[in-house]
Formats: C-alpha cells, structure tokens, sequence
C-alpha cells in the first residue's frame, strides 16, 4: 500500500480505489481516472466486515481546536435546477460549461453519524463557509442516533447512503444487498422525510448486482476522485494531522475533485484551513442539490 496521497494519485487505469480504514474510514483515495469495476476485490480492512465497524480510535495528537460554531445555517430545499453531472472518473463536471465553472469540489463524509462532538465542528464549519456536502451514513448508526441525521439535514446537507452495517457488498448476494441498501432508504426516509439519491459503496467494494440494486432504488452510484487519507490517521504517530490532510488533498486537486473524508475529530479540527486552501485556490463547492442524478 502506498504511503502518500501522491502515490494513490499515481496508479494506473485499472486501479480500485479500496481502502484499510484508520478506525471507522473507509476507502482510500483514488486516482480521477480509475474506475472501480463490478469485479473489483476490495483490499483487506481493519473493521469488521459483518458487524459495526470498531469504535475510531483516539489520535495520537490533540488535533486543531473546532472552528469557532457560527449561526446555524436554515433547512435549503433542494434544487430543481440540475446544473452539474458526474463523468466515469466520479469527478463533478458542468453541464453546461459557457454558464457554471468546473472549478468546484465536491465535498463528501462517510461513516456517520458518529456523535455531536464530531459532527458538529464539521456542520459549522460548512455553514462557514456556505459549503454543502453529502454524508454518507450506515444504518445502523442512523438507528443509534437519529437526532444527527435529524441535524444534517436541519442544516441544509445532504445525506447518502452508505449501507447499513458498512460491508463490503462486492462479496454478497442480490438478497443481502438489496437489504443493505434498503434499510438505509427506509429508514432515513422515516427519520427526515426523504430518501437518499447519492450511493457510495463501502470501501468501493461493488458487483454487477449493486450497480443494479442501487439503479433500482434510484441512487446515483459513485465513490471518490480525491482522497483526503483521514482514514489512515487513527493510531499514527503523525502530529500535524491538519497538514497532513490539507496536503494529501491539494496534491491531488483538480477540476471536479470528488473529495472524500470522514466523521473523524481530526478531520473536522482539519476542515475550516482545508476549506480556507481550496478557496484561496479558487475552488468553490458544488450544491450536491446540483447534480444531476438521472432518476
């Protein structure tokens, strides 16, 4: 496994994106022009493949303090107008590009929710700085808490689907995946009101049979472009974890960088200068509200 951001950048076509999560990650950053395939075979991970993942583990250093909370941002109804699309390489790309930039990212954040002491600092970091992003949330932690879904989407986010139990579904059957992924419809759908469109296979793990399950619930398929390597942070002996992950996402920037993150403290301590560098940059953030779906 490669050790830098750079490396994963560097790998070829044929590449999967699978990830070793650092605690409860998942996924690893992925070069913009692999594509995970229905028979890719993810690369072992450190959680449990059948159960809830572990509880994340501590960092090895104080992270960043928490941005300092703004005013909570309202509820923003999502867009009728479909301004964006998303090519093969999952990167977000306009439709028309005479009328909307391409230089955005998409900002995404998988395995919650966790609790408020994580999920906070991001939600107000984001409002901060006007951005929108998809959560990608596991059922049964749904279950668990609720209210933060509740909060998510009170904030003007929007939520994903991530599987219920965070397995790899390439190595299951039509009947498992169809639970999997449905559950989390159903019960997102019973907690604030609507149903995901946006799917991200745990650890990019997938097969013809999720391709299909996840058209059929009308999902938009994706996993990553850009990856912020939060994941392999738990338990390392890396002290400025802010720059690690500011660096691991610049180096790969691009036009369309579909960024993938965590619900971890030293992603949200990293979030307020990872966002300040990307606008300095003069990145915006895509309304996920924005892309086009096809469903």
């Amino acid at each position: 496994m490669p050790k830098t951001a750079k490396g994963w950048y560097a790998v070829g076509v044929l590449a999967v994106a699978l990830s070793a999560c650092g605690g409860n990650g998942d996924g690893k950053a992925s070069p913009s022009a692999a594509i995970p395939t229905a028979t890719s075979t993810p690369a072992p991970t450190l959680e449990s493949s059948s159960t809830a993942p572990a509880a994340e583990a501590s960092p090895s250093a104080s992270p960043t303090p928490s941005p300092t909370p703004t005013p909570t941002a309202p509820a923003v109804p999502q867009s009728a107008e479909k301004t964006y699309k998303m090519n093969k390489n999952y990167d977000i790309v306009p439709i028309d590009k005479s009328a909307n930039s391409a230089k955005v990212v998409l900002l995404t954040f998988d395995d919650g929710p966790k609790d408020e002491k994580t999920l906070k600092p991001i939600l107000d970091t984001l409002d901060k700085h006007h951005a929108k992003a998809i959560f990608f949330v596991n059922g049964y932690r749904v279950k668990a808490h609720p209210e933060l879904l509740k909060e998510i989407d009170r904030r003007g986010q929007t939520i994903g689907n991530h599987s219920y139990e965070h397995i790899q579904l390439g190595k299951e059957n039509a009947e498992s995946i169809k639970a999997q992924i449905g559950k989390v419809q159903d019960i997102v759908e019973a907690t604030v009101g609507k149903r995901p469109v946006f799917f991200r296979p745990p650890n990019a793990s997938a097969n013809d049979d999720v391709h299909k399950i996840a058209a059929d619930n009308g999902l938009l398929f994706m996993t990553w472009s850009n990856g912020s390597l939060d994941w392999t942070m738990s338990g390392t002996k890396i002290k400025d974890k802010t720059k690690a992950i500011v660096d691991n996402v610049t180096e790969q920037l691009h036009a369309g960088s579909n960024i993938l993150m965590h619900e971890l403290s030293w992603t949200a301590a990293a979030l307020d200068q990872l966002l300040t560098t990307l606008e300095g940059k003069g990145y915006s953030f895509v309304d996920p509200s924005a892309i086009e779906t096809g469903f």
